[in-house]
């Protein structure tokens, strides 16, 4: 199925039938009230993840090691704050895993596991060589 559709229709359609739910449960204006909600409370936790990503980026450099797993922390972070600006709970929910330390590990875990799986199958076909200059005198 084409990613765009899933996107632009399916999320959209999803995010507004929660909405209807969560609305008929607690009322439209707590609906919206916690739309706002979670908005500023997640960007509130990603400024706040970000610049603690930030800090142990910075001594991992100063340690002269590569901070590999800050940068990935830190695209998740901005990843997170898209979805937690999004009103809508679907998103939101995305959004605060993304943000949390721990569920963060356990995804990077599996995306990695999952890549480390599709290496294994493929052989790695390099071939070792030298190259010699084998130039004779040119007139």
């Amino acid at each position: 199925m084409n990613p765009f559709f899933i996107i632009f229709i399916c999320l959209p359609a999803l995010e507004i039938y929660l909405l209807i739910e969560v609305g008929g449960h607690v009322g439209a204006f707590n609906t919206v009230a916690l739309i706002f909600l979670t908005a500023v409370i997640g960007v509130y936790f990603a400024k706040h993840q970000g610049m603690e990503t930030l800090k142990s980026g910075m001594v991992n450099l100063y340690q002269n090691k590569m901070p590999i797993y800050e940068m990935m922390s830190g695209a998740s972070i901005a990843a997170a704050a898209l979805l937690l600006i999004i009103p809508g709970f679907f998103t939101d929910f995305f959004g605060f895993l993304l943000l949390v330390p721990f569920t963060r590990k356990v995804l990077f875990g599996l995306a990695l596991k999952k890549k480390k799986r599709e290496d294994v199958g493929s052989k790695n076909k390099t071939i070792d060589g030298e190259v010699i200059d084998n130039n004779k005198d040119e007139l």
